[in-house]
């Protein structure tokens, strides 16, 4: 059996007891899938994924052509499991009103092709977290990950049965209590030892079955983070995998299955987590989660019977975890690691007994949250405080003796000087970590939590300058910070950030109608491997500041080809660079525009010669210099 190319990441060699005819699925493919034969000299090779211990994945790839097989595994297997039939069933369903799957192609029932049956669908090209901490993102994109999937999951469970054609997919009405006997049935013929705790929690379950057991929604059944792909650079769900477990049943069974992580036992592996959960910022309370959830379903979010429903949860992950073992000791295990399972059923039983004796109120502690289309974060909400006491104590007390000095210097050659107290306001806020709050990635705050921060330091007009988030630095930072090389970010993303240097933004010009970019004539013409730029700007934002350093400009690339929404770039110029020449400054309703925020410049630019490199960024080109 081949394997497939190493750039596909969390696959492995096909595991021995898994491997297949791949000639023979080849000849199927080629004569049952469209454009599967459309490169016919191209070999086909196939790498089994790590994850799916139920069953088994792979990755097939045909020349440029990339797709994903999931199989029932080989031997003996539990009653009314391992159906794919129904996995591709409802992925068709959910694909044909636009739900996030990836498509499926194809469902073969002819176990004489490879061993069992199988199905093929498209393979979708995004980001797979198997480590519920997501490690290497910022905690902003990293709360954003989990509000996106709760969102899904709000979606899914809003879908219309009926609608989609999947009447009699599922025995609805009493879910909870087939879950329970179901799931008793599985553990007892898959169990190699007694385990008290499961007899327990089995028997506690049954006796205290929600009053409300008879809710039909769409659910999963295995809703968790490494089952939804996420888009390669957006923190949004594109595909949701494994519908194995899916059926027709009570939703919040789905929702406690995500959210179990909370309560998850520290002497049992969470996957590749790497840190317990709770300890890392920019995930979301459990109870915030819920909050979107019923906000998104338009229900209240005190959930009744949630302790039953994480213990049910618990209870189910202890059955599968038996079940992985069991099929390790028949041989046909789906990963190499199975024998591992056989060590977490006892505490994951104890773990859902104990859940079943606590009681919990869902609804989220901030004043009335299913009202407010935008919520603050926890996070936010100390920050802004923060925010407001610095304010109270430190900026407003100065603010007079700051507007006597600029009205004091406003004729003199130090009209651009700042304060001495402006500096040492500046240290002082970014030893208290009140520094650069509106850029995510380093505050970890949300836009509605900046928004609310921008709304307080707005009351004073030097503030944001305090807090290093004065325009038009804050746009400059943001673009270099999501489409600047590595070496821009040294050069100009890091000074900026520390507050060291300052940039322009300059896009308005003299004789045109610049509130419509597509207006901007300032030229950027190719001259080789460098750019001539001839243009004249003002109201320069920044270009008065002393300590500006770098220019961002707009100018027209004169592409006479595309349309008017596509003729303009930027590019970073630096201040100091020959035949940049700033005439005169100007005022903006009287005021001469001191600091940043308000300062306006007429900025020549002509005659300029730089090496630099190009970056398409949604129809917009970024011109980046090189020196």
């Amino acid at each position: 059996m081949e394997t497939a190319a190493s750039r596909e990441p969390n696959t492995i060699e096909v595991l021995p007891q898994h491997k297949f005819d791949c000639r023979s699925l080849d000849a199927y493919l080629n004569q049952h899938l469209p454009g599967f034969g459309t490169e016919p000299e191209a070999k086909l090779t196939v790498a089994q994924y790590r994850s799916g211990q139920s069953n088994p994945t792979f990755h097939l790839q045909k020349g440029s052509q990339a797709y994903v097989l999931r199989k029932k595994p080989p031997g003996l297997l539990l009653p009314k499991a391992h159906k794919i039939d129904r996995e591709f069933k409802v992925q068709k369903a959910l694909f044909s009103i636009a739900f996030p799957v990836p498509k499926p192609l194809l469902y073969c029932s002819d176990s004489s092709v490879i061993g069992t049956e199988f199905y093929v669908m498209e393979h979708v090209q995004g980001r797979i977290f198997c480590d519920w901490t997501i490690p290497g993102v910022s905690p902003a994109e990293r709360s954003a990950i989990y509000v996106s999937m709760i969102q899904t999951l709000a979606q899914l469970h809003s879908l219309n049965i009926q609608s989609l054609q999947l009447e009699g997919y599922g025995r609805g009405v009493g879910y909870c209590k087939r879950q329970v006997s179901t799931w008793t049935k599985q553990y007892q013929a898959a169990a190699h030892q007694d385990i008290p705790a499961m007899n327990q929690l089995s028997d506690w379950l049954m006796k205290n079955l929600p009053d409300n057991d008879n809710e039909e929604n769409l659910i999963h059944g295995d809703f968790k983070l490494d089952n939804v792909v996420f888009h390669p650079k957006e923190s949004r769900v594109i595909a949701v995998l494994d519908w194995e477990l899916s059926t027709i049943g009570h939703p919040l069974s789905d929702l406690a299955h995500l959210l179990m992580f909370y309560f998850w036992p520290r002497t049992v592996s969470l996957g590749n987590q790497s840190h317990h959960l709770q300890e890392n910022i920019g995930i979301p309370s459990m109870e915030e989660l819920i909050s979107i959830y019923c906000r998104c379903r338009g229900i209240n979010s005190n959930l009744p019977n949630w302790n039953f429903f994480l213990a049910l949860s618990f209870f189910k992950m202890a059955g599968i975890a038996q079940g992985i073992y069991h099929r390790y000791l028949l041989g046909n295990n789906a990963s190499e690691n199975s024998f591992q399972y056989a060590n977490v059923v006892q505490p994951l039983a104890e773990t859902g007994l104990r859940l079943s004796k606590r009681s919990f109120s869902t609804a989220y502690s901030q004043t009335d949250t299913t009202r407010q289309l935008f919520v603050q974060t926890r996070t936010g909400q100390e920050v802004l405080t923060r925010v407001k006491q610095f304010m109270k104590q430190h900026i407003l007390p100065v603010e007079k003796e700051v507007i006597e000095f600029c009205v004091q210097n406003e004729n003199s050659v130090d009209k651009w000087k700042k304060p001495l107290v402006i500096d040492k306001l500046k240290e002082m806020a970014k030893a208290e970590g009140l520094w650069n709050l509106f850029l995510p990635a380093v505050s970890g705050l949300t836009q509605v939590d900046y928004a609310l921060i921008a709304e307080e330091t707005g009351k004073c007009f030097f503030a944001p300058d305090i807090f290093n988030c004065q325009a038009p630095d804050t746009g400059n930072m943001e673009v270099l910070h999501l489409y600047g090389s590595e070496k821009q970010k040294q050069q100009w993303l890091e000074p900026l950030l520390q507050g060291n240097i300052a940039s322009c933004f300059c896009m308005t010009e003299p004789d045109v109608a610049s509130s419509d970019a597509t207006n901007i004539e300032c030229s950027i013409q190719r001259d080789g491997d460098s750019y001539i730029i001839n243009g004249k700007k003002w109201w320069s934002s920044g270009a008065g500041n002393p300590k500006c350093k770098i220019a961002i400009v707009m100018g027209r690339i004169n592409n006479n080809s595309e349309t008017r929404h596509k003729q303009h770039s930027m590019i970073l110029v630096p201040i100091n660079t020959p035949g940049v020449e700033i005439i005169r400054p100007l005022t903006v309703f009287g005021y001469l525009g001191k600091y940043s925020i308000n300062l306006s410049v007429y900025l020549q630019v002509e005659n300029l010669e730089y090496a630099i490199t190009l970056k398409e960024i949604d129809n917009i080109l970024v011109h980046e210099m090189d020196s």
